[in-house]
């Protein structure tokens, strides 16, 4: 199958790309489409506020659209999905935000789901953005690690404070599904999995499925809007 789902990190991170093409792996298969992770130079070295979020679409979409002649589909791996609606409107192929998949995936899983958060001053964008797909009713809670992408390098100290603040979600928010809310965290979906009991989303793996799906079965970029 030809053409390639190009899973961008908006992030200039390369640790975090590598972290997100392990996670994917799985889902790489020999008739295609082929799936390449990139990371975007330009981006910051970790999108933890807003205006990092709204500062990288330009370049975000100046990337995109280089690709846009090889691309079956494109996932913006950040879980703020920046540029998405953007990226949307200017290419004609699938593009999917692992925000906006992450959450939808864990809706098949749980009544409830909570978000391990990055960071406290993530939440206020991962609320604002759930209230817009319109799904906070489902939202059980979202609470931080409180810890930034540097500082996530540090693997016991990370997936301790993800169980921890994982734990809080399900005993005492009564989330029945997780989901991780950050790509930077990919590496450590199977051990909080296996630590908590519950089903943990990492929403990169979310997108990719659906991504996968979209080319797979022919459905593409721009859909028809009612009338």
């Amino acid at each position: 199958m030809s053409g390639t789902i190009y899973v961008i990190n908006p992030n200039s991170t390369e640790r975090v790309t590598r972290e997100i093409d392990a996670a994917v792996a799985p889902l790489r298969m020999a008739d295609g489409p082929a799936i390449e992770c990139l990371t975007l130079a330009d981006g910051p070295p970790g999108i933890q506020s807003q205006r990092d979020v709204d500062g990288l679409i330009p370049a975000l979409l100046k990337r995109a659209a280089g690709l846009e002649g090889e691309a079956a589909a494109f996932v913006v791996a950040c879980f703020s999905d920046p540029g998405m609606h953007a990226l949307r409107e200017q290419s004609t192929k699938p593009v999917l935000g692992i925000a906006e998949c992450g959450v939808l995936m864990a809706l098949t899983l749980g009544q409830r789901f909570g978000i391990v958060a990055m960071l406290q001053n993530s939440i206020p964008r991962h609320l604002r953005y759930l209230g817009a797909i319109g799904v906070v009713g489902r939202c059980a809670g979202d609470l931080p690690v409180n810890l930034t992408i540097a500082e996530m390098a540090d693997d016991d100290l990370t997936l301790g404070r993800m169980i921890a603040v994982g734990k809080t979600l399900r005993d005492t928010h009564h989330a029945d599904v997780l989901v991780m809310g950050c790509a930077g965290m990919a590496r450590f979906r199977e051990p909080l999995e296996r630590e908590l009991g519950v089903p943990v989303v990492e929403p990169t793996q979310a997108a990719v499925t659906m991504a996968l799906g979209r080319v797979r079965l022919g459905w593409g970029g721009r859909p028809l809007t009612g009338h």
